[in-house]
Order: structure tokens, then sequence, then C-alpha cells
């Protein structure tokens, strides 16, 4: 079981890796992207708890 684990991260490490290099500008589009979901996720989870606690 370890095994595949591995195996299965040495595969995604390689598909990032292959995607960056072969297409740098979609790369940083998709990082954007995922990064404005994280700060949009962050920013309703504080307005939650203001609302909370108020």
């Amino acid at each position: 079981m370890a095994q595949a684990k591995k195996i299965t991260l040495y595969v995604l490490a390689v598909f990032v890796l292959y995607t960056i290099i072969n297409s740098p500008d979609r790369a940083a589009d998709l990082v954007q992207v995922g990064f404005e979901g994280i700060s949009s996720a962050a920013q309703g989870v504080g307005q939650f708890m203001t609302e909370l606690v108020n």
C-alpha cells in the first residue's frame, strides 16, 4: 500500500512539472484561481465569525 502511495505521488509530481514546463501561463492562471478561491473562502469564514460574535 505504501508503494502505491509513493508511485501515485511520483506520477502527480511529474504531471505538475510537465504542466508547468509545457504551459507556464496556464499553470500560473490555475494557481491564481486557486489562491482567489482560498481567499474568498477565508473571507467568508471571517464574515461568518464576525456575524456570529455580533
